[in-house]
């Protein structure tokens, strides 16, 4: 069984949420452990036209047999933790690592009121860019420390890489989008920490060399939230006139788009070592591609497109997400 890490290729909002919620459902994960920045990241999926959306528990949240971790690289809201627990009645078998960073309530005030933070970086205003000022300084409280979050300490690494060993089938999810890492991405408008394949396996504590697969996420066309440059941006006219009109699932704030952008779907490939990809929202490019499931049943002008991205990035395009829900994806892991 391997062990495979899933990234956001451009600068989050690829739809990650739904492609591992999809694949915690269709491979059936041991564990799913979540690495990232904290609940600065909004995953959202659809199950039977019923939308869900997860900020701290892993969004492979929906398979009950699946045990859900969060790293100790992973900053914790406990009250958005505890929320998420109950509404997906997860309480036996959530865990999180005794060194995740706690985000209190005077790191949110900051957060918001900072200037430089919010209105030139534009950040979501969750607090975890001060709660990991904290962290650098070895000032912010961890989770060993907090009542509200003592049942469901454990030591993840030790667990994540006791799964693998003994051959369980393991996905590790990544947050946000690779040019949002506070080291790779465009400074300063970026997240608090990198963000990247490598930093997001030693959020877990699982060396690279225990990494099978790196599924790279990309949207089919590229959004971003708050400040900073975007490519061949398009105006919010064009972007509503394209249905590319999108909104923020923890802030609200409406995402500006652009078209893929294979130079840097190129560069984060390399970053991140990626071995497949991902590609989401193909219907929204394609309207006729609305929920298909097999890809041989694609319009040529949507395969051209699928196929261009192979040519000029080198690896393959192995799942499609073709609409909203879950199961409305193209799988061609088998057929490759």
């Amino acid at each position: 069984m391997p062990c495979t890490v899933t990234i956001g290729g451009f600068y989050g909002d690829e739809g990650k949420g739904k492609i591992i919620a999809y694949l915690a459902i269709n491979d059936n994960y041991n564990v799913a452990a979540r690495g990232g920045v904290g609940p600065n990241a909004g995953h959202t999926f659809v199950q039977n036209n019923k939308e869900y959306r997860v900020r701290m528990l892993p969004s492979a949240v929906l398979n009950k047999d699946t045990r859900l971790l969060i790293g100790a690289g992973v900053l914790v809201e406990p009250n958005i933790l505890l929320k998420e627990i109950n509404t997906f009645d997860a309480i036996d078998r959530t865990f999180i690592d005794f060194q995740c960073g706690i985000i209190e309530q005077n790191h949110q005030e900051k957060d918001k009121k900072d200037n430089h933070l919010k209105e030139i970086v534009g950040t979501t205003g969750s607090g975890t860019g001060p709660a990991n000022s904290e962290r650098a300084l070895r000032q912010l409280k961890l989770a060993k420390d907090v009542p509200e979050v003592a049942l469901f300490l454990e030591d993840v690494s030790n667990s994540i890489n006791y799964s693998i060993d003994n051959k369980e089938n393991v996905l590790i999810e990544g947050t946000q989008g690779t040019f949002l890492s506070l080291y790779h991405g465009i400074y300063p408008y970026v997240t608090s920490k990198d963000v990247t394949a490598s930093a997001i396996c030693s959020d877990v504590g699982v060396g690279p060399k225990k990494i099978d697969e790196v599924l790279i996420v990309f949207k089919s066309y590229v959004t971003r939230v708050g400040g900073g440059p975007l490519t061949n941006e398009i105006s919010l006219e064009e972007s509503k006139e394209r249905n590319w009109s999108e909104f923020g699932s923890v802030t609200g704030r409406q995402r500006r788009a652009a078209p893929f952008d294979f130079n840097l779907a190129k560069k984060s490939i390399q970053i991140n070592s990626a071995t497949q990809i991902a590609l989401t929202k193909l219907d929204i490019l394609f309207p006729h591609c609305k929920g298909i499931k097999d890809y041989s049943k694609l319009e040529n002008d949507a395969k051209k497109f699928v196929e261009n991205i192979e040519s000029e990035t080198g690896i393959p395009v192995t799942i499609i997400g073709t609409g909203a829900e879950i199961n409305d994806t193209i799988d061609r892991r088998n057929n490759m």
